[in-house]
């Protein structure tokens, strides 16, 4: 057979080296919904252990809502388990065009498709849409799947540098040739938590003629005044001429993904986009779900606000307390620890203080700059996050990091 002992042989080796650097993922099983009080299994077959889960994408912590999951309910009964097709043939109902014009309106744009993810939207949107005539301008940081996406793309690819505007427009003059440009961002970087400069980005894209895409995926619901995004933050609410979006974050945390923007570039991912037009659609409990979560942002921005609130305090414990913290105003809050081992280790260690936070480390960040991640929720209570800090604390001090600076770090551990 292909699979010979000795092909067996060379990955087990590879898996046996991920171990023993400190580096091997094991995933953790949750017996419970998710919030911020969570029940875990780790290791595998050990007994469940309640812990604060300080990690989670569930922002408005709203993913085991009672009026979502009523929703979710009457969704199933009324609309069925899942669709057994793909939109164009029989897979749309009417609940899903009802969401796509929900999500047009809530991001103020001009029409809205739904995805099975937003990781399939961002593999979808840039084939659809370019041709090798144009070229793709982005950040260097910017989600793996967008990578991904613009490599399915015939246009040339080239970045520049992280948030630099002046690097920006050296590119955008440099492409003046092409047919088409465009411009690709994340709203809010996930493993750094700072935001696009949308406001100088769009004034660049009108000055030399280019289009924007803003992957908003950790913004959608939160960031903002009333939670539209990072274009709202910064004030450029219908001009950004594409974002992409999940439901699987802020907005019920469950499944799902959107292209909002222009109505032709929609139209357009309608008719070319393969993700679309060759998955499953999203499953009617998941619509009946979100549809309710917009109704809940849209009556009040409660939770938004709660949410700014806790990432402002823990923010500033975790700063007070002597540990490295990327800088930024969103809930993505990560504590720097530079090297791989060390972050597995503190993240084993929180664990055995009752707190969920996972290390992250190349190649999830570049290399040298692994991290724990920490993200907020409105879930949190300030008891939960007093808990999770002398925990962090704790721990901080058994590693020796807490008052160390970025070169004392490496030097005791390394990169």
């Amino acid at each position: 057979m292909a699979f010979s002992d000795s092909v067996r042989q060379l990955y087990q080796d590879q898996l046996k080296a991920l171990k023993e650097a400190g580096i091997f993922k094991e995933e953790r099983f949750i017996h419970s919904p998710q919030g911020a009080d969570i029940e875990v299994e780790f290791p595998a077959g050990s007994s469940l252990k309640k812990v604060i889960n300080m990690c989670a994408n569930n922002y408005l912590g709203l993913s085991s809502h009672p009026e979502v999951i009523k929703a979710a309910h009457e969704g199933l009964e009324t609309r069925g388990f899942g669709m057994s097709s793909v939109r164009f043939i029989c897979g749309t109902q009417d609940i899903h065009r009802e969401l796509e014009k929900k999500m047009t309106e809530f991001l103020g744009t001009e029409d809205t498709i739904l995805f099975p993810s937003c990781m399939d939207a961002n593999a979808g949107v840039f084939e659809a849409i370019l041709t090798k005539d144009d070229v793709i301008i982005s950040d260097r940081l910017v989600h793996a799947s967008l990578i991904d996406g613009i490599r399915l793309c015939s246009a040339m690819h080239d970045t520049y540098k992280h948030s630099d505007m002046e690097h920006l427009e050296q590119k955008l003059q440099m492409y003046q040739d092409k047919r088409l440009r465009l411009v690709v961002t994340d709203g809010v970087f996930s493993m750094d938590g700072d935001t696009a400069k949308l406001d100088q980005m769009v004034a660049l894209c009108e000055k030399y003629n280019a289009m924007l895409l803003v992957d908003d995926s950790h913004a959608t619901g939160f960031i903002g005044k009333t939670g539209r995004g990072t274009h709202e933050k910064y004030g450029v609410m219908g001009k950004i001429d594409i974002i992409t979006t999940t439901f699987g974050k802020a907005l019920g945390g469950a499944t799902g993904g959107c292209v909002s923007g222009r109505a032709e570039l929609v139209e357009m991912c309608r008719q070319k986009a393969r993700p679309y037009l060759f998955s499953n659609t999203i499953a009617p409990v998941i619509i009946a779900g979100i549809l309710k979560v917009l109704e809940i942002l849209s009556a009040t921005t409660e939770r938004r606000d709660k949410l700014e609130k806790n990432t402002e305090y823990w923010r500033k414990g975790l700063t007070e307390a002597g540990f490295i913290v990327k800088e930024g105003d969103t809930p993505i809050v990560p504590i720097m620890l530079y090297n791989a081992k060390l972050s597995q280790d503190f993240s084993r260690a929180l664990y055995e203080e009752g707190v969920y936070a996972i290390g992250f480390f190349f190649p999830v960040v570049p290399q040298g700059q692994a991290r724990i991640r920490t993200q907020i929720s409105a879930a949190h209570e300030i008891h939960h996050l007093d808990r999770a800090l002398d925990a962090f604390i704790k721990v901080g001090k058994k590693f020796d990091i807490l008052h160390r600076s970025k070169q004392e770090i490496i030097e005791m551990y390394g990169m």
